[in-house]
């Protein structure tokens, strides 16, 4: 029995496709108020026979702190994959940040070394690794520096990260996946990524800064496959190209008709925006979009390596102008 956590979620619901396609007796475990049903969406991205394979999948109800019903969960279940996470930047959501990522992961090795859980794929991010000068290609073995201006989100990530080496010391074996941004169609909307949305509806400005972009195919895949080798305890970059925001943008933009971007972002600009968003989010409770740790990503030139996994499996990465054809054209059949 496959166990996924995050079912609901972006990697998850793709995944939860892959995973039911092979025939393989699947569980999922998804939050009380999540949408199950829209995972259909995802699946219907692939196939049209879409009921059929949902179907083969066994929902349980359980968040990554309830241990009982965790432990329930695992009756049986010989390989997870641990998808769930929360995804913000806003530091004033630290405390639920570490209640989900970090407790929560701990919960999901500690109950996987109690059922002799054979394998563990953690899905972490490219946040937990560290930074280089001189545009150096980042690796897994770039090291992670404490003293840097790491978001909350890449703190309570690595800490994850951190469970998951102690569940392989007490004889758990682990892989781990460092996605960058992950290109994909979410189960619960028509559009697509944050970025890739509002890249589709033009936009005359572009931030300076460099990003690791994937496929969401490519993430699933890759778990798949690494969870089916003999490859143990190691943690791999996912990127299938590093790409400049103007270039992205200016990709999307093109696949709609609209114009590029052509004017730089500026970044004290943003700094300002940003401390506006922090104000309405203080004193009138507004959900924060564009917190300190977003403005800067978005002027930071990072560039990543995946040779590792290339290495490893031979894993090729869908080139990424092949990824955005296909986002565009699932938007516009589901604007129709």
């Amino acid at each position: 029995m496959v166990l996924v956590t995050g079912g609901t979620g972006l990697v998850g619901s793709h995944l939860l496709y892959f995973l039911s396609k092979r025939n393989d007796r699947v569980r999922a475990v998804y939050r009380k108020n999540a949408d199950i049903d829209a995972v259909k969406n995802v699946f219907a991205l692939y196939t049209p026979e879409v009921d059929p394979l949902f179907k083969k999948i066994e929902w349980v109800e359980a968040n990554l702190n309830d241990i009982p019903a965790l432990s329930e969960a695992f009756t049986g279940v010989t390989t997870v994959y641990h998808c769930a996470a929360l995804i913000t930047f806003d530091p004033a959501k630290y405390k639920l940040l570490k209640k989900i990522n970090v407790e929560g992961t701990a919960n999901i090795v500690n109950i996987s070394l109690a059922h002799n859980v054979a394998k563990l794929c953690y899905v972490s991010s490219v946040a937990t690794l560290g930074a280089t000068t001189n545009n150096q290609l980042i690796t897994e073995e770039t090291p992670w520096n404490p003293e840097e201006r790491n978001s909350v989100y890449a703190i309570t990530k690595y800490n994850a990260e951190m469970e998951v080496w102690r569940g392989a010391q007490e004889g758990l074996d682990v892989v781990i996946v460092n996605p960058g941004v992950i290109l994909a169609t979410p189960p619960s909307k028509g559009g697509s990524s944050a970025i890739f949305s509002t890249a589709a509806r033009g936009i005359p400005f572009y931030p300076t800064g460099t990003m690791g972009v994937v496929d969401v195919v490519d993430v699933a895949k890759s778990m798949v496959l690494l969870m089916d080798s003999p490859i143990k305890n190691e943690h791999f970059v996912l990127v299938a190209e590093n790409i400049s925001y103007k270039k992205l943008l200016s990709s999307v933009a093109v696949l709609f008709g609209k114009k590029p971007p052509t004017l730089k972002l500026s970044k004290g600009f943003m700094y300002i925006l940003s401390g506006v968003d922090w104000i309405l989010g203080k004193f009138f409770g507004t959900k924060r979009s564009i917190p300190r740790a977003v403005v800067r990503s978005m002027f930071t030139k990072s560039l990543y390596d995946s040779g590792k996994l290339k290495a490893a499996t031979g894993f090729q990465f869908t080139p990424v102008s092949t990824t955005l054809k296909r986002m565009a054209q699932e938007q516009k059949e589901a604007s129709n």
